[in-house]
């Protein structure tokens, strides 16, 4: 028995250059759509500049929990003084402060958005959520 096992195995060891090579072809994981909302500022800020991010991370944090949990969607405060941030400046036409919305698939910015109205609905905290709310919203679905 010993000496068919020996046999068997020296067959099969000669022979492993005739076998054909089989490539393993692995699906590489895409990471998942998300939105990301960015709330940019410089370093001098005034009360309306606190307020725009205040306003901004409560419209996102109260309507958006589950997707903020599962990470399609993430909120993020960018100082754009500070070193390395010269990109969003230029990449978005920064002047002031800004929240913008980025929708990213397949790891690359596909589409954003200005939320410019965030300055003229600063007076009015129901309309400035609302505003945030829905844009937000509508970036989400394209998530899906």
């Amino acid at each position: 028995m010993e000496k068919i096992l020996l046999t068997l195995f020296a067959i099969i060891f000669l022979n492993i250059g005739e076998v054909p090579a089989v490539d393993f072809v692995y699906a590489q994981e895409q990471p998942a759509p998300k939105v990301l909302a960015y709330y940019f500022h410089g370093s001098s800020r005034c009360p309306t500049c606190h307020k725009l991010e205040q306003y901004s991370k409560e419209a996102i944090e109260i309507n958006f929990k589950d997707a903020l949990i599962a990470g399609k969607l993430e909120f993020k405060v960018i100082n754009v003084e500070d070193s390395g941030k010269q990109y969003y400046v230029d990449r978005y036409g920064l002047y002031s402060q800004a929240l913008i919305l980025s929708l990213v698939k397949d790891g690359k910015e596909t589409k954003w958005e200005n939320l410019n109205k965030i300055w003229e609905y600063a007076g009015n905290k129901e309309i400035f959520l609302g505003y945030v709310k829905g844009k937000v919203a509508d970036f989400l679905k394209e998530t899906q």
